[in-house]
Protein backbone atom coordinates (compact mmCIF):
# COMPACT_ATOMS: atom_id res chain seq x y z
CA UNK A 1 0.00 0.00 0.00
CA UNK A 2 1.29 3.24 -0.83
CA UNK A 3 1.65 6.57 1.56
CA UNK A 4 -1.07 8.24 -0.66
CA UNK A 5 -2.97 5.12 -0.39
CA UNK A 6 -2.74 4.90 3.89
CA UNK A 7 -3.69 8.69 4.32
CA UNK A 8 -6.43 8.06 2.56
CA UNK A 9 -7.53 5.06 4.43
CA UNK A 10 -6.31 7.30 7.70
CA UNK A 11 -8.14 10.16 6.86
CA UNK A 12 -11.56 8.64 6.32
CA UNK A 13 -11.76 6.31 9.76
CA UNK A 14 -10.91 9.65 11.49
CA UNK A 15 -13.79 10.64 13.29
CA UNK A 16 -12.41 13.85 14.40
CA UNK A 17 -13.47 15.89 17.73
CA UNK A 18 -15.79 18.38 16.38
CA UNK A 19 -17.74 19.22 13.06
CA UNK A 20 -14.07 21.94 12.31
CA UNK A 21 -12.32 18.56 12.66
CA UNK A 22 -14.70 16.64 9.91
CA UNK A 23 -14.47 19.56 7.74
CA UNK A 24 -10.61 19.67 7.44
CA UNK A 25 -10.67 15.74 7.28
CA UNK A 26 -12.86 16.19 3.94
CA UNK A 27 -10.59 19.00 2.63
CA UNK A 28 -7.73 16.70 2.70
CA UNK A 29 -9.70 13.59 1.21
CA UNK A 30 -10.31 16.13 -1.57
CA UNK A 31 -7.02 17.33 -1.26
CA UNK A 32 -5.46 13.46 -2.18
CA UNK A 33 -8.00 12.99 -4.36
CA UNK A 34 -7.30 15.47 -6.44
CA UNK A 35 -3.47 15.31 -6.63
CA UNK A 36 -1.18 12.36 -6.77
CA UNK A 37 1.82 14.04 -5.39
CA UNK A 38 -0.65 15.79 -2.48
CA UNK A 39 1.81 13.92 0.08
CA UNK A 40 5.27 15.48 -0.85
CA UNK A 41 7.16 18.60 -0.74
CA UNK A 42 7.27 19.47 -4.35
CA UNK A 43 3.43 19.53 -4.98
CA UNK A 44 3.28 23.75 -4.98
CA UNK A 45 -0.51 23.43 -4.20
CA UNK A 46 -0.06 21.82 -0.58
CA UNK A 47 0.77 18.43 0.85
CA UNK A 48 0.35 16.71 4.17
CA UNK A 49 2.68 16.80 6.83
CA UNK A 50 2.96 14.27 9.65
CA UNK A 51 4.16 15.27 13.25
CA UNK A 52 3.48 14.01 16.71
CA UNK A 53 3.77 15.44 20.23
CA UNK A 54 5.77 14.01 22.50
CA UNK A 55 4.44 13.17 25.49
CA UNK A 56 5.53 12.01 29.12
CA UNK A 57 2.31 11.12 31.09
CA UNK A 58 3.47 10.23 34.26
CA UNK A 59 5.52 13.17 34.97
CA UNK A 60 2.24 14.89 33.26
CA UNK A 61 4.99 17.06 30.29
CA UNK A 62 5.57 17.62 26.87
CA UNK A 63 8.75 17.97 24.59
CA UNK A 64 8.97 20.83 22.20
CA UNK A 65 11.12 21.56 19.88
CA UNK A 66 11.77 25.43 18.62
CA UNK A 67 11.95 25.63 15.42
CA UNK A 68 15.00 26.89 13.60
CA UNK A 69 12.83 28.53 10.47
CA UNK A 70 10.15 29.60 11.99
CA UNK A 71 11.06 30.20 15.63
CA UNK A 72 8.47 28.76 17.54
CA UNK A 73 7.94 26.50 20.15
CA UNK A 74 6.08 23.14 18.44
CA UNK A 75 5.41 19.49 18.32
CA UNK A 76 7.80 17.35 16.42
CA UNK A 77 6.96 16.70 12.89
CA UNK A 78 7.53 17.43 9.35
CA UNK A 79 7.37 16.06 5.55
CA UNK A 80 6.73 12.73 4.31
CA UNK A 81 9.43 10.46 2.97
CA UNK A 82 9.35 7.93 0.03
CA UNK A 83 10.16 5.53 2.66
CA UNK A 84 7.26 6.24 4.97
CA UNK A 85 5.14 3.12 5.37
CA UNK A 86 2.18 4.97 6.96
CA UNK A 87 1.30 8.36 8.08
CA UNK A 88 1.96 7.56 11.42
CA UNK A 89 4.79 6.00 10.88
CA UNK A 90 6.49 9.43 9.69
CA UNK A 91 5.34 10.83 12.75
CA UNK A 92 7.05 8.36 14.79
CA UNK A 93 9.97 9.21 12.55
CA UNK A 94 9.93 12.90 12.59
CA UNK A 95 9.60 12.87 16.18
CA UNK A 96 12.37 10.36 16.59
CA UNK A 97 14.70 12.34 14.82
CA UNK A 98 14.13 15.73 16.14
CA UNK A 99 13.93 14.22 19.65
CA UNK A 100 16.37 11.99 19.63
CA UNK A 101 14.20 9.54 21.58
CA UNK A 102 14.10 6.28 19.85
CA UNK A 103 11.72 4.65 22.50
CA UNK A 104 7.99 6.26 21.68
CA UNK A 105 4.93 4.38 21.22
CA UNK A 106 1.80 5.91 19.04
CA UNK A 107 -1.25 6.32 21.48
CA UNK A 108 -3.76 4.64 20.28
CA UNK A 109 -6.61 5.25 17.93
CA UNK A 110 -4.82 7.60 15.13
CA UNK A 111 -4.55 10.83 14.91
CA UNK A 112 -5.46 13.64 17.55
CA UNK A 113 -6.27 16.54 15.22
CA UNK A 114 -5.98 17.77 12.12
CA UNK A 115 -4.14 21.41 11.58
CA UNK A 116 -4.27 23.21 8.33
CA UNK A 117 -1.52 26.31 8.07
CA UNK A 118 -0.52 28.68 5.34
CA UNK A 119 3.74 28.42 4.94
CA UNK A 120 5.89 30.48 2.78
CA UNK A 121 6.00 30.49 -1.28
CA UNK A 122 6.58 27.93 -3.51
CA UNK A 123 4.36 25.72 -1.69
CA UNK A 124 1.01 27.23 -0.02
CA UNK A 125 -0.26 24.94 2.47
CA UNK A 126 1.10 22.45 5.00
CA UNK A 127 -1.98 20.10 5.82
CA UNK A 128 -0.98 18.14 9.01
CA UNK A 129 -1.71 15.24 10.49
CA UNK A 130 -1.28 15.34 14.12
CA UNK A 131 -0.37 12.08 16.47
CA UNK A 132 0.91 12.06 19.99
CA UNK A 133 3.59 9.82 20.98
CA UNK A 134 4.08 8.75 24.98
CA UNK A 135 7.88 8.22 26.19
CA UNK A 136 8.75 6.84 29.28
CA UNK A 137 9.46 9.11 32.29
CA UNK A 138 13.20 9.32 32.17
CA UNK A 139 13.62 9.60 28.54
CA UNK A 140 16.45 11.84 27.78
CA UNK A 141 16.09 13.81 24.86
CA UNK A 142 18.86 15.18 22.39
CA UNK A 143 18.63 18.42 19.61
CA UNK A 144 18.87 18.11 16.05
CA UNK A 145 19.57 20.19 13.31
CA UNK A 146 16.55 21.69 12.64
CA UNK A 147 16.03 23.05 16.13
CA UNK A 148 17.24 26.20 18.15
CA UNK A 149 16.00 23.83 21.45
CA UNK A 150 14.10 21.45 22.81
CA UNK A 151 12.55 21.40 26.32
CA UNK A 152 10.19 19.83 27.99
CA UNK A 153 7.50 21.45 29.33
CA UNK A 154 4.86 20.62 31.96
CA UNK A 155 1.12 20.54 30.70
CA UNK A 156 -0.28 23.89 32.42
CA UNK A 157 3.01 25.91 30.78
CA UNK A 158 2.60 24.93 27.00
CA UNK A 159 -0.04 27.82 26.41
CA UNK A 160 2.55 30.44 27.88
CA UNK A 161 5.25 29.18 24.99
CA UNK A 162 3.06 27.92 21.93
CA UNK A 163 0.77 28.96 19.44
CA UNK A 164 -2.65 27.82 19.31
CA UNK A 165 -2.50 24.51 17.41
CA UNK A 166 0.13 23.01 20.00
CA UNK A 167 -2.30 24.14 22.74
CA UNK A 168 -5.42 22.39 21.67
CA UNK A 169 -3.20 19.12 20.04
CA UNK A 170 -2.28 18.94 24.14
CA UNK A 171 -5.69 19.63 25.32
CA UNK A 172 -7.17 16.70 23.03
CA UNK A 173 -4.17 14.01 23.87
CA UNK A 174 -4.78 15.04 27.75
CA UNK A 175 -8.49 13.70 26.92
CA UNK A 176 -7.76 10.44 24.91
CA UNK A 177 -5.35 10.30 27.69
CA UNK A 178 -7.75 10.75 30.74
CA UNK A 179 -10.61 9.17 29.03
Amino acid sequence: MSLHDNAVLVLKAYEGSDPAQRELSGLYLDHLAARPDGMWKACEAGHLTASALVVDPERGRVLLTLHKKLGMWLQMGGHCEPGDPTLEGAALREAREESGILELTPLAGGPVQLDRHPIPAPCHWHLDVQYAALTRPGAVESISEESLDLRWFAYDEVAGVADGSVVRLLERTRALLDA
